[in-house]
């Protein structure tokens, strides 16, 4: 197969993982996704499980599991039961042993102590890079004073980190979520970083000080200047390819700026578990001279 058709072999794809995405609170069938992309539903089963590594089914499953676990982790205040349904199964129990046989852990059990690492390891299947039309403005940042939960370590116990800023941010009133920005400052790739040597900062934007807490939330900023801004819609677990790498790979080049000294961050101007994450709306700054 010549580039160009495999090219458009996997945009056939990705229209249906977009699609699925977008529709996980519906019935999704192998005849509908199969005439989305335009295949046989004979062997519609065989091309997706070839090109993901996972069956139809299977990946479905995989993400309203994945969207069940964000509200187990940050979301206390929401009954299992309802979690389950949301997720699409018919009742607890089935839930339940879906998620055991995946997470090899009780949904009760991820609520109180998530294995994250293992939940990494359900979400490392092949999908096809959908590139997004990428517009980058250029913008002059404020200066930012955050409260800062630093990471550091594995990218796959990030989220364990994310708890305690979440447990930070509601104990004191300092950064309230509805009210205050949420950033995140990228100072590694994980794709090529040690993993015990990750940085990664979770940020929440404050006007006064940071005392001492249990949860080891610091003070920083985030230094006011001109950034390369684009906007990312979706999981940010395609931030990489559909922003981030772009970035790097083939508008700075052909842009003629110079980089300042200072980490690639984000804007997340909306989050997990309230915002389902085919709705995530993410900035991506970077700094420049």
């Amino acid at each position: 197969m010549n580039d160009t058709k495999a090219k458009a072999y996997a945009a056939r794809f990705g229209k249906v993982l977009d699609y699925i995405e977008t529709h996980l609170d519906e019935v999704l069938s192998v005849e509908q996704l199969s005439r989305i992309a335009n295949f046989s539903k004979y062997h519609f089963h065989r091309q997706f499980a070839e090109h993901t590594g996972v069956s139809v089914f299977r990946y479905i499953q995989l993400l309203r599991l994945r969207q069940a676990t964000y509200r187990l982790a940050f979301d206390h205040g929401a009954r299992i039961i309802d979690i389950a349904l949301e997720a699409g199964f018919e009742n607890p129990e089935s839930f339940s042993r879906a998620f055991r046989n995946t997470f090899e852990q009780s949904p009760s059990e991820f609520r109180r102590h998530p294995k994250w690492e293992t939940w990494h390891a359900r979400y490392r299947f092949r999908t096809p890079e959908r590139k997004q039309t990428m517009e980058v403005e250029i913008v002059d940042f404020e200066t930012t004073r955050i409260a800062v939960q630093e990471h550091r370590g594995p990218i796959e116990l990030l989220n364990d980190t994310v708890g305690q800023f979440i447990i930070w941010r509601k104990a004191n009133g300092l950064s309230p979520v509805k009210t205050s920005r949420t950033f995140g400052i990228a100072y590694d790739n994980p794709d090529t970083t040690e993993p015990e040597k990750f940085r990664f900062d979770i940020c929440g934007e404050v006007t006064g000080e940071v005392p001492a807490n249990p949860q080891g939330v610091v003070a920083k900023i985030i230094p006011g200047g001109r950034c390369a801004r684009v906007r990312h819609r979706g999981t940010h677990t395609r931030l990489g390819e559909s922003a981030i790498y772009p970035l790097y790979r083939d508008w700075l080049p052909a842009s003629g700026e110079e980089l300042r000294d200072f980490p690639l961050y984000f804007h997340y101007l909306n989050l997990l578990p309230e915002t389902p994450e085919h709705e995530l709306v993410t900035d991506v700054y970077l700094p420049l001279k």
